[in-house]
């Protein structure tokens, strides 16, 4: 009796590879889409074409051949030090990196950096203390002494004017009292004097929980108190409401422990923040 003939496994016609044969063909035109839709920017490529050809010698620029890269050449065995190449790559012998256009830059751009802003951290500096007394002669002559605490910012960002919560607000509300407002008025006349400059109002409280109902907890009540300060400057001495920013903190920023009565005191507060043009704000 004949036997059938079978196929040996692999050889043609066998289902699997008409399978595997489609799946290639979609994804080669998976690859040729996505290149098409792409953009090659020319300029990256070159900058990542010097690296490598420096790292490996396989690109123009680098060695002849394959052997003279600086990894393959010298063994296999100087993988293990891949990360010191990486780090040197488009870096010479003689310090230099190549940046655009293969232009050399030398090594000391980190150094140019550090000076610059160093440079920019003098002219903060000046220009915030320069602010400070500004406001400290201005808040002095409208006699707000003993009402105002004045504070520059380690950063020298800002100026900050400190106001204590008992002295614009009753306890647990957000409206500002009538014997405060000439101490407000007189501290929006100090913030006009920086007409452009942004304004920053924050509102701070204690840590002892809310029992009123007209706010949910101390983010509201700082928030609200922050939002009335900056709407009464807004509308009273015309200033710019592109320029002026409002938040309440809540009891998250204190200045002082709330163990104590006068801890508290001091941590319940209006900080209004007068930030100088160089910070960018």
């Amino acid at each position: 009796m004949a036997r059938k003939r079978r196929e040996p496994d692999g050889g043609p016609g066998q289902p699997w590879l008409n399978t595997f044969a489609d799946l290639m063909n979609l994804l080669l035109c998976f690859f040729v889409m996505l290149f098409a839709m792409s953009s090659i920017d020319a300029e990256k490529f070159e900058q990542i074409s010097v690296s490598m050809a420096n790292s490996f010698g396989i690109l123009h620029g680098g060695g002849a051949a394959i052997l003279d890269g600086q990894l393959i050449s010298s063994g296999i065995s100087q993988l293990d030090n891949l990360d010191e190449y990486y780090n040197n790559m488009g870096i010479d012998e003689e310090g230099t990196s190549e940046g655009k256009d293969g232009n050399k830059g030398s090594t000391s751009s980190i150094e140019n950096y550090e000076e610059a802003l160093e440079k920019i951290q003098e002219e903060m500096e000046k220009e915030t203390t320069r602010m400070y007394d500004k406001v400290s002669e201005l808040a002095e002559s409208y006699g707000l002494g003993s009402d105002v605490e004045l504070a520059m910012d380690p950063e020298y960002q800002f100026v900050q004017l400190s106001l204590k919560g008992s002295v614009l607000f009753d306890s647990g509300k957000a409206e500002i009292k009538e014997e405060a407002k000439p101490i407000l008025s007189k501290i929006g006349d100090i913030l006009a004097k920086f007409e452009g400059y942004v304004i920053e109002i924050e509102g701070h409280t204690d840590n002892v929980p809310m029992v009123s109902g007209a706010y949910k907890d101390n983010n509201w009540l700082s928030s609200a108190r922050a939002l009335n300060a900056a709407d009464y400057l807004i509308k009273t001495k015309h200033l710019d409401p592109a320029k002026i920013k409002y938040s309440g903190r809540g009891e998250y920023e204190p200045i002082a422990s709330n163990d104590t009565e006068e801890g508290k005191a001091k941590n319940r507060r209006i900080e209004i923040k007068i930030y100088n043009e160089i910070s960018g704000r």
